[in-house]
């Protein structure tokens, strides 16, 4: 059966995707090892017809002997079908199959078959690429507790547009103890946070408007603000290890708001993803300084606000390490701050908001009225439950990701000794340095030994970060122990 085609990539968005893809050793099997982790990483999706052989060789430079190589390997790895008319069409693997006697495979009905190559299959992959960590003990009952109070709302159509009141009401507690004073009508429940950058996105931006990020950042936002119709533009984090160690340059945030003048700035200002740090009080002061002066929207992602691992000392952190809010007093009408039950409760939940002005969420409201209408009401009364015992939960949440970090920064020292690798004080990823421009070469390395990393350049709007990767640590101590000693010999074979 030939795959059908959703989709096709242009000669000049393969050069863009693949970036430095070559840094050694045969030029096919590199080519093919590229095109492979974007299939896995999912930024070239299944169904997509490639160029052909000839158009690509043109556009890497390489001869047609490569791309046709390339595209061979591909096909007999299973990540690429061939289809009369339409060239050769990206595909995911089959699942692998029932193990059968030696040196094949078996399938309910069918005779044995040889084994595939190495690495062809995924169920021994190690996603080291996604930042979801596992649900916590206490989700099921909070569940239970929201099917208890389920029937309060039968008698409705079941919508809530703004938001369930009670979980309205826990989002503002929250932001209260934090230090900024909130009420309920200043909170909008949102489908996770991704849904609420789109909602700001599609709200504050028109084509052409300009959009500021910090760079790198959050690869999802990105394409929020691109899908808007914006032209993204970044200012620099520098690394929190090493000798560029050096604070977030608010001066260099203000002169490039006002070259640009975009209509909207996006910042983790907690625990940023991916360096890892957290913009100091007066840098707080400082970017609100700049929202306000300059009437532009600071939107503050802090869906990993919680997730503190250090305390002072390096002790074990607790409640009191979260950094404060960026909106401080919540007296700017500028910035607009998201939230998540993704991260610090469970990606699943599928619950974010926004805390804003009330005259913002409402102009969200009407943008929303065309996408989802509202977001599910069990799962809205669930994490209501879980911010009433968010205490007890992040405790354990804590403690768990703080192991699994130090897991792999023991183990990345140990194996890749030439790489910077500091252990983040929170958040859900390593910054690792290469100390040499090749992330994107071995990012394609590390996936044709069967784990996922994120290469610097992808995780920027300009390209940058070259001799970086971000490494989550989300998963399960051995998968981290068993992902490291492959990290290394992927960076062998690039470096």
């Amino acid at each position: 059966m030939t795959p059908p085609v959703h989709r096709q990539l242009s000669p000049a968005g393969a050069v863009r995707l693949l970036g430095a893809w070559h840094a050694g050793g045969p030029a096919y099997a590199a080519l093919a090892d590229a095109l492979r982790a974007a299939v896995l990483a999912g930024t070239l999706p299944p169904h997509t017809r490639l160029p052909s052989e000839r158009e690509l060789a043109a556009a890497l430079g390489v001869s047609r002997t490569t791309t046709t190589a390339a595209y061979h390997r591909l096909r007999d790895l299973g990540f690429a079908a061939s289809r009369t008319g339409s060239g050769t069409v990206t595909v995911l693997p089959r699942p692998a199959p029932v193990a059968g006697p030696a040196g094949t495979r078996e399938r309910a009905g069918d005779a044995p078959v040889p084994d595939p190559p190495p690495g062809a299959g995924r169920a021994d992959l190690v996603d080291l690429s996604q930042a979801t960590p596992p649900a916590p003990p206490q989700l099921h009952a909070a569940y239970a507790r929201a099917l208890e109070a389920l029937p309060d709302y039968l008698a409705s159509g079941g919508y809530e547009p703004l938001g369930v009141p009670a979980l309205r009401a826990a989002v503002a507690r929250r932001c209260t103890e934090r230090g900024t004073p909130t009420t309920p009508d200043q909170v909008l429940v949102t489908t996770g946070a991704q849904h609420a950058l789109a909602l700001l996105a599609g709200t504050f931006l028109r084509p052409r408007d300009v959009a500021l990020t910090q760079s790198p950042t959050y690869v999802h936002a990105v394409q929020a603000l691109r899908d808007a119709g914006a032209r993204v533009a970044g200012v620099p984090v520098p690394p929190a290890d090493g000798p560029r160690a050096a604070p977030f340059d608010v001066e260099l945030l203000e002169s490039t708001v006002r070259r640009l003048r975009p209509r909207l700035v996006y910042l983790v200002p907690d625990f940023h993803n991916p360096t890892g740090r957290s913009l100091t009080p007066a840098e707080r002061v400082a970017v609100r300084h700049v929202a306000d002066r300059h009437g532009v929207t600071v939107v503050a992602d802090e869906t990993l606000s919680e997730l503190a691992l250090d305390g002072p000392g390096g002790g074990p952190a607790g409640d009191d390490d979260v950094p404060p809010p960026l909106a401080g007093d919540g007296a700017s009408p500028h910035v607009v701050t998201v939230g998540s039950a993704s991260k610090a409760f469970w990606g699943g939940l599928r619950i974010g908001w926004v805390r804003a002005h009330p005259d913002v969420l409402a102009q969200l409201a009407r943008t929303r009225a065309a996408v989802d209408i509202a977001s599910p009401l069990l799962e809205q009364l669930a994490v209501a439950e879980l911010l009433g015992v968010r205490a007890q939960v992040l405790a354990g949440r804590r403690a768990l990701l703080r192991e699994r970090r130090d897991t792999l920064v023991a183990a990345l020292r140990e194996h890749l000794p030439a790489w910077t690798v500091a252990a983040p004080p929170g958040g859900l990823c390593v910054w690792a340095g290469l100390g040499r421009p090749l992330a994107q070469a071995f990012a394609a390395a590390a996936a044709a030994e069967g784990v996922l990393v994120n290469a610097g350049p992808t995780l920027t709007p300009d390209g940058g970060s070259a001799d970086r990767v971000r490494l989550t640590f989300t998963r399960d101590p051995a998968e981290l122990e068993r992902a490291v000693p492959r990290l290394a010999r992927a960076w062998a074979r690039v470096s």
